[in-house]
């Protein structure tokens, strides 16, 4: 008989180092390239100490001349605070009890919720990579009071199902509308349908946020790449210039020309090396058509995670949907770390029991933590060209 005790024991078991593979490994092509680790995790922080420069302990001099003086490595402690990362299942009494007495029914509606939870989990995590850690989804371009639907200035972020809160985008504070659940994104004229209706006009000034999400979420590229952000990791950039990473307006066209210019650019002041490009779809097809143009051969490789990508003089150059449709990042992934407390675990009561009654209501819960934040050592080390000509 499937009892609640067999559940737990199921979604410890077997369901955990499933689910952990899926979100660490084929959540995100660029999530599968970052090493994930614990270490320089102190509390609730992660307090890591950034080398930059070189050692001052170099010089040349005559044959009987004093040695050169030993310089240390310069150093910056960077500073974040571990993010907190949810996902949770749920299954109502009725389905539990429906199919005690059927194992194969059990594992199929087990199945089905996990199944969803990686969906939605995976979804959210690749979104926070290129996003700045607000949370903010998209901002309101138009809306009438009373009306379920909302024009936004971007549709990349959403999806249906997601269950998300209307909050002004400068402050995060929320208005008079309570959290809503997407119920169809028109992609096209960029306007979303929520599944109640809105009842106080939302002006331009309003965002949207994934449910208690803003200012929460990891520190993705967006930050890194804010020329806006005044700090980054704690520090103040006006007095480190290195934490500002290249970037390239106005490309225009794009060819082997503006990609290796990036490329060498990195090589030669920041001493990063490119092992990963990344775009938007619309830049990836322009790129093709450039290369069809040349008539070369377009090479694919095979990535970790079952994805494929075409390539450049042997770096992967792989498509995104969070990423702007102008946009393309080149990136040394070996200079960020995903650093966490622990990783994906089921969430514990005193008990030690992982699935719970919703107090109130005849369902049971069950939800996943990771406590962890991106960092990235070298943010000179990476570049962006935006203002891509696509089709």
């Amino acid at each position: 008989m499937v009892t609640l005790q067999t559940a737990e024991d199921a979604l410890k078991s077997v369901y955990l180092g499933v689910v952990s593979d899926q979100l660490n490994i084929n959540a995100n092509p660029l999530l599968s390239k970052i090493k994930q680790s614990s270490q320089d995790v102190w509390g609730k922080e992660i307090i890591k100490l950034a080398p930059y420069g070189i050692n001052g302990g170099i010089g040349a001099g005559g044959e009987t001349d004093s040695l050169p003086s030993a310089q240390e490595n310069n150093y910056v402690k960077f500073v974040s605070t571990l993010k907190n990362l949810f996902g949770t299942i749920e299954i109502s009494d009725k389905a539990m009890r429906s199919s005690q007495n059927n194992s194969g029914a059990f594992v199929n509606l087990l199945n089905a919720e996990m199944e969803g939870l990686i969906k939605a989990s995976t979804f959210n995590m690749g979104r926070m990579l290129y996003g700045d850690g607000s949370g903010i989804l998209a901002v309101v371009a138009s809306h009438t009071a009373g009306s379920k639907e909302v024009t936004v200035d971007s549709v990349k972020n959403l999806i249906e199902g997601m269950y998300v809160d209307f909050v002004d985008k400068t402050t995060g504070e929320k208005g008079a509308n309570p959290a809503n659940r997407i119920a169809y994104v028109d992609r096209v004229n960029k306007k979303v349908t929520f599944v109640n209706a809105i009842t106080t006009a939302l002006t331009t000034d309003y965002a949207l946020v994934v449910q208690g999400s803003y200012n929460n979420e990891i520190t993705g590229l967006g930050r890194i790449f804010d020329a806006n952000a005044t700090t980054l990791y704690g520090l103040t950039k006006a007095n480190y210039p290195w934490l500002q990473p290249y970037t390239k307006d106005s490309v225009g066209s794009i060819d082997d020309a503006a990609i290796q210019t990036a490329i060498d650019e990195l090589e030669e002041y920041a001493g990063s090396t490119v092992d990963f490009i990344t775009c938007s779809s619309a830049v990836k097809r322009a790129y093709q058509s450039y290369l069809n143009t040349y008539r070369r051969n377009i090479d694919v490789m095979d990535l970790a995670g079952g994805y494929k990508a075409i390539s450049y003089a042997g770096i992967p150059v792989v498509s995104d949907r969070f990423i702007k449709d102008d946009e393309m990042y080149l990136l040394n992934t070996k200079e960020f770390t995903l650093h966490q407390l622990c990783d994906w675990q089921w969430l514990e009561g005193e008990d030690g029991r992982i699935i719970k009654q919703k107090q109130g209501y005849p369902v049971y819960s069950a939800t996943l933590v990771k406590y962890a934040d991106l960092i990235c050592d070298k943010p000179s080390g990476q570049a962006k060209l935006s203002g891509i000509t696509v089709a």
